[in-house]
């Protein structure tokens, strides 16, 4: 490990609000410009480009009600709305501060949840349990944000928790020996899904119901060669059959959900898979003072420009859980502070950075003009600085 010193709380808080404001700015609107609607679009800066190191706002051809929209990343974004949030409560003892973005955190993630519900035609449920489990998720947290902000929490959050965790209840079947069914065509059983599930249900009070999906997941969907979790499983008449790719993303989840339930065979699991993501999903760089930095590997854009943003958000609880070995909680701490800082130094120049979508390459040859900058990479960065900040400031939220 490289013996440079490592960047302060201070300068996190720095960076986590510039890619904040980056994203809010470049991506948030409100939908349809009604008051009281808070939502992202997909790309930035849309089919005309902005210049150099520039967001411009997004067209109003990406603002109407049928244009592509991506409700797990939204999900993913209230996520990060919550941490913005809680990382000014510890900076100011309050969760009130604006950016350039608009109003306080905490009503833009109010104003979010009740987009997403309002882009989605007035329904919070949608037909993939893998996205419903996230903005459980996300909801939750948003509730236990209301409550330390207001002492009586959030009516609409509590609402889409239990209005998704009944959905969730539904899809967790016998079928294939457990787990949680990926869409309503229930056709397949996989890691998206049932990792944010248990996650989810040992956070609102289902601690058996969690540890079974964790049980199945370990039983069906661990390569024990790797130390990591597959992807899915498929019915076939001949047997089910495994669908072995690996995700980065799907071992964040499951993490949490070890950690949230504790006990030793669970920590034992947590550590064994930390060390797993480090030895299989990093890349080793020279530093400067001739050590090693070992990022997380970036998987581009698309869909894929999230997935080390939510292990990194996993791996910081990790890094923050005192029932886990010190060397353990020290090498999560390092991947994720060692992708953070090349995730900044990639940054494009400018008061609103664009991000790159690889480790290595700076963010002006991943996004070359004028290709439009995706909402999905730039919100992981974002993630990787509120969680560095989380880890340097020693911050329990």
């Amino acid at each position: 490990m490289s013996g440079t010193p490592r960047t302060d709380a201070a300068q996190w808080a720095l960076r986590a609000q510039a890619a904040a404001d980056a994203v809010n700015v470049g991506f948030g609107h409100r939908l349809l410009g009604l008051p009281c609607t808070w939502l992202a679009s997909v790309h930035s800066p849309g089919p005309h480009p902005a210049p150099p190191g520039r967001f411009r706002r997004p067209s109003i051809r990406h603002l109407t009600p049928w244009a592509h929209w991506h409700y797990w990343w939204q999900a993913h974004y209230l996520d990060t709305l919550v941490d913005l949030a809680w990382r000014q409560r510890t900076e100011h003892g309050t969760g009130t501060g604006t950016g350039a973005g608009g109003p306080a955190p905490f009503v833009q993630s109010r104003r979010l949840l009740r987009t997403i519900r309002v882009r989605n035609f007035l329904r919070l449920t949608n037909s993939y349990y893998d996205d419903m489990a996230w903005l459980a998720l996300a909801a939750g947290r948003l509730e236990a944000l209301a409550l330390e902000i207001n002492n009586r929490g959030l009516r609409s959050a509590r609402r889409a928790g239990a209005v998704l965790e009944t959905q969730l209840i539904r899809a967790h079947t016998n079928d294939l020996g457990g787990g949680i069914f990926w869409s309503r065509k229930r056709d397949y059983k996989n890691t998206p899904a049932t990792g944010p599930s248990a996650l989810h249900f040992a956070r609102s009070g289902r601690p058996l119901r969690a540890q079974q999906l964790l049980d199945w997941l370990h039983s069906t969907l661990f390569d024990p060669e790797q130390g990591l979790y597959m992807d899915g499983v498929h019915p076939h008449p001949a047997g089910p059959e495994i669908e072995r790719t690996i995700y980065s993303y799907n071992q964040g989840p499951v993490l949490g959900a070890m950690l949230e339930l504790g006990g030793e065979r669970n920590l034992a699991h947590a550590a064994d898979l930390i060390d797993a993501v480090a030895h299989h999903l990093t890349i080793a760089l020279t530093a400067d003072d001739g050590g090693t930095r070992r990022p997380l590997r970036l998987h581009g854009g698309g869909d894929g420009g999230l997935f080390t943003g939510i292990l990194i958000r996993y791996l910081t609880i990790a890094a923050r859980h005192s029932a886990l070995p010190e060397r353990t909680r020290r090498l999560a701490e390092n991947l994720v502070l060692d992708t953070a800082e090349e995730l900044w130094a990639g940054r494009s120049p400018g008061p609103r950075p664009i991000f790159s979508s690889d480790i290595g390459p700076p963010a002006a040859a991943t996004y070359k003009t004028p290709q439009p900058v995706e909402f999905s990479t730039q919100l992981q960065a974002w993630m990787a600085f509120e969680s560095s900040f989380r880890l340097t400031a020693s911050s329990d939220f």
